[in-house]
């Protein structure tokens, strides 16, 4: 007997899941910009509005995730992963050899399409890994996504410690990380991620949502583990280092479930093998038989009757929510539209803190910001975890629609955006971790409600479809918004640069990102009652497949 696995077994397809936790744990590099955004403002000398239209063309990177889209149902998981991969580590390789003083600064415009490489590169992990794994484990969409997207929020903060643990925050080297880690991981995924058929019973399910417990005690414990080594102020080299050594060793842990599997499967084989002996003889039920020849049988008569009869015209109708939609069909709903319109609320006002935390930091009196980045990464996490699994254990228990729970984070945002217009003394570790929890939980909750209204069929052009508002909240309240009010309360440099120093900087950038957020809410709450009837037709449907089992 040898440990060899197939991939449609459980052992190959939770290696698969382990392989898509860590491509996501890799793939949050897009919200690491305030990171490095300094060293490339000074290096090239930028204004905040020509700095942040660079953070716009990261994000407009997004916009062309419809391809990665297109490509999910044409090509296979691995091919996806291997673009993402070799793209990103163009993009940021070349950016690395800018800060890192290799080249000359290159020219705005050619910045800006490395910039929208490295953006884009992740658009093909996210579509390969969230289509492939929402298909594999289609009865725990909540759960997976939660988990998924929840580590994309880690990464920033794993990317962030590791590097300011070993390289004392070094932007070039930071950047050297991103270029050659995601590629590398990409390279690994592609070996075990594959699309391969969803439980099948009661007892897989169960089997998948104890496991999915194990993995969010683990992410868990690394969010914790980055939380105390962010707020314990600062390490020697030699404490760093054993830092970053057990971060590694817990980023690794989830391979014990697979690891698990192996072993049990081999125990299982091993006794099966000694009662083989004499049961080799045992014959096929003739009732089996019977039953199948009687089915041929009247599928035959069921095609006789089909050829005498007058074909009748049938108009197709379009299909209703919660059945599969391409993606011109789903344009075409109401629903589709809300949902797109209050998930750019959310994210595009929450990736604008995300882009300008460097400078809003500085602004306020703050000469390192990278503790603010790691705080929204990590309580992005908790947000997009608990959200998947809480968002999926009311549905299951009381039919909650799905879209409620954006609902409440916008809510939030919007307090969060107004504890940051009040600049109050900490007011930006406050509104760092209420913007991170709220993104977070508008990732992870907007990602399978998709799915749950318009199907898994067409899933991976319409989520990048719907992530278009990553490039356009973007450009609308952080290239625009934020860059122009910016610039109109700064006062010019020696170099050429401008700079703003006190709260009246990001002040009005906060009101009317609270006021979006509070429109983001109604829309919600217009969804929530919209979709009220779907979400009780698959409380319904579940609870009555629990019934049939229980009885059987």
């Amino acid at each position: 007997m040898t440990f060899v696995f197939s991939y449609n077994s459980p052992v190959g397809k939770w290696l698969g899941f382990v392989a898509a936790v860590w491509v996501q744990a890799i793939s949050g590099n897009n919200y690491t910009f305030s990171n490095y955004s300094d060293a490339l403002k000074s290096l090239m000398a930028l204004t905040q509005l020509q700095l942040n239209n660079l953070s716009v063309a990261k994000d407009v990177g997004k916009a062309f995730g419809i391809l990665a889209g297109l490509a999910s149902d044409r090509l296979s998981t691995p091919i996806i992963l291997l673009i993402g991969g070799i793209e990103g580590f163009i993009g940021y390789g070349v950016q690395w050899l800018v800060v890192s003083g290799t080249i000359k600064p290159l020219p705005y415009w050619v910045m800006c399409i490395f910039l929208c490489m490295g953006g884009n590169s992740t658009t093909w992990m996210n579509t390969a890994v969230l289509v492939t794994c929402i298909r594999n484990f289609r009865k725990n969409r909540g759960p997976v996504t939660g988990i998924l997207k929840g580590y994309v929020g880690l990464s920033t903060a794993i990317f962030t410690d590791i590097c300011s643990a070993l390289f004392s925050s070094d932007p070039a080297t930071f950047l050297l990380i991103l270029a050659v880690v995601p590629f590398t991981v990409c390279l690994t995924a592609i070996l075990f991620l594959r699309e391969i058929p969803p439980s099948s019973t009661s007892a897989e399910e169960k089997e998948e949502v104890k496991y999915f417990g194990v993995i969010n005690i683990i992410a868990v414990i690394i969010a914790v583990y980055l939380l105390v080594f962010d707020i314990s102020g600062t390490h020697g080299k030699v404490f760093s280092q054993f830092f970053a050594a057990i971060l590694l060793v817990l980023i690794a842990s989830p391979l014990f479930i697979p690891i698990h599997l192996m072993v049990k499967n081999f125990i299982r084989e091993n006794s099966e093998n000694l009662d083989v002996e004499g049961n080799n003889n045992i014959a096929e039920p003739l009732l089996g038989v019977e039953e199948t020849v009687r089915e041929e049988v009247e599928k035959k008569e069921v095609v006789v009757v089909e050829e005498n009869t007058v074909p009748a015209v049938v108009e197709k109708r379009p299909p209703v929510i919660g059945e599969d939609h391409t993606i011109f069909e789903a344009i075409r709903t109401l629903d589709f539209w809300i949902l797109f319109v209050s998930f750019l609320c959310g994210v595009g006002t929450g990736l604008t803190v995300m882009n300008n935390l460097g400078q809003m930091g500085l602004a306020l009196g703050y000469v390192d910001v990278s503790i603010f980045v790691s705080l929204t990464s990590i309580w992005g996490f908790f947000g997009r975890i608990i959200s998947g699994s809480v968002s999926e254990y009311f549905i299951k228990k009381a039919a909650v629609p799905r879209p409620i729970w954006n609902a409440a984070s916008q809510i939030l945002m919007a307090v969060g955006y107004i504890c940051l217009a009040m600049a109050m003394p900490g007011s930006l570790y406050i509104g760092s971790i209420v913007v991170g929890i709220c993104y977070g939980v508008r990732l992870a909750i907007s990602v399978p409600a998709a799915s749950e209204l318009f199907g898994l069929k067409y899933y991976g052009l319409i989520y990048n479809v719907l992530i278009l508002n990553l490039p356009l909240g973007s450009f609308l309240f952080s290239g625009l918004l934020a860059g122009l009010l910016y610039d109109a309360q700064a006062t010019t440099t020696a170099d050429g640069g401008n700079t703003c120093v006190g709260a009246h900087c990001y002040r009005l950038v906060f009101i009317v990102m609270a006021i979006a957020c509070i429109v983001g809410f109604g829309l919600d709450i217009l969804l929530s009652i919209r979709t009220k009837s779907l979400y009780g037709k698959i409380y319904a449907s579940r609870k009555s497949k629990k019934t049939s089992t229980i009885l059987s």
